[in-house]
């Protein structure tokens, strides 16, 4: 079900009028019940995939908090193989075959694994982060189990953040849907505002956009110059557009029935730099990936070429989390290689900026006579460590 559809509209209406008229000790189960719907109006047999990791996620949790030493660990090994497992065989399992076939061929031999004829699950990638987040969050004590089973089952599904996100983390989530959440004009008013706003961008700017990108993507050997960059500068807007979008929309939806889901875009086109930029953009998995893959990793507490290592696979993995296809992995290690000069080209900067303040400093002092006083030399050095001195 798409979110800029009839169907969604009534769809919300409906579950959103009985979510407020419904008893609050019921109304997750209709949330999780409408979830259910929600996500069986693409492919219903799919939601047996979402029932098959909610049920091993949902008991190694239990007994992750149960668990001590090597057997806790082991525990959450069984539990991130799991849900990688299902992703990698919807999602990538046809990518890897093809790649090995290549790789067989050019020695001369042939594959005989089978391809698979599957549809990818719409919104996998997404639930998958959001489960897995669950169970590392126990791991590190700082998320207790949940004992209700349908509290946690509706925490992998809440329809509004199901299908695209924002990958939500267990501490911000799994205690507002114990919460009663009273019908307050302001706040009703406030999430449809947003809801329209994401509509607006999705249907109105995305949608238009993409008229004259895919006309212009789908044959560029047809076009040159000006339009070729005007397709350029127009997708960039498509897709924050698009994207952004359906974030407002299920943030809005959510806030609706009283539910404050995380921020996942921060005018990301004003950054100055492109770390800045990932810092503004699809905000809940950079900080899935900084908080799970970057930081366990050594993050920027190892030495510059670690650090940058670091870096580097942290955003080549994004760009194969975002799609099996070689351009999507190009697209990551770009985005990582930028990173890194973007890093790289600050501490030099930073290092000017200090012989700019030096040669200043030196200058004024050798000019009042004053630079050899015993005072003066120890207030230039700590202004110069603070970095308090202007240019």
């Amino acid at each position: 079900m798409l979110f800029n559809s009839f169907h969604f509209l009534v769809f919300f209406i409906l579950i959103t009028t009985i979510y407020f008229a419904l008893n609050h000790k019921y109304r997750w189960a209709l949330l999780l019940i409408s979830s259910c719907y929600f996500y069986m109006a693409f492919v219903p047999v799919y939601i047996l995939i979402l029932g098959f990791t909610i049920v091993i996620d949902y008991f190694a949790g239990i007994l992750i908090e149960r668990s001590v030493g090597k057997r806790r660990k082991s525990i959450l090994i069984i539990s991130l193989i799991s849900n990688i497992g299902v992703l990698v065989v919807f999602k990538y399992y046809n990518f890897i075959i093809e790649n090995f076939s290549h790789l067989l061929g050019s020695i001369g031999l042939n594959n005989h694994l089978p391809y698979l004829s599957i549809l990818l699950p719409i919104g996998l990638s997404f639930h998958t982060f959001q489960a897995m987040s669950y169970t590392i969050e126990i791991y590190r004590g700082k998320q207790l189990a949940e004992r209700h089973f349908g509290i946690y089952a509706l925490y992998v599904m809440f329809y509004p953040q199901l299908v695209a996100g924002p990958i939500e983390r267990p501490q911000n989530i799994l205690h507002q849907f114990f919460e009663k959440h009273d019908f307050d004009y302001i706040r009703v008013t406030d999430g449809l505002k947003l809801m329209m706003w994401g509509l607006f961008k999705k249907v109105v700017i995305a949608d238009r956009l993409a008229l004259f990108v895919n006309q212009v993507y789908d044959s560029p050997t047809n076009y040159q110059g000006i339009p070729l960059i005007i397709a350029s500068v127009f997708f960039s807007f498509q897709i924050y557009c698009d994207f952004s979008g359906y974030s407002d929309l299920a943030i809005g939806a959510a806030k609706v029935m009283g539910f404050n889901l995380m921020k996942n875009f921060n005018r990301p086109y004003f950054s100055k730099t492109i770390s800045e930029f990932w810092k503004r953009w699809h905000i809940s998995l950079s900080t899935w990936f900084r908080d799970y893959l970057y930081i366990p990793l050594g993050g920027n507490r190892k030495a510059k070429y670690r650090w940058y290592y670091n870096l580097f696979i942290t955003f080549l993995i994004s760009g194969l989390w975002h799609g099996a296809n070689w351009t999507y992995i190009i697209w990551g290690s770009l985005h990582g290689s930028y990173l890194i000069i973007g890093l790289s080209a600050s501490i030099i900067r930073n290092r000017i900026k200090k012989m700019v303040m030096v040669q200043k400093i030196v200058g004024v002092f050798v000019k009042n006579n004053s630079y050899y006083s015993p005072v003066n030399q120890t207030r230039t050095l700590a202004l110069l460590e603070s970095n308090q001195l202007a240019i």
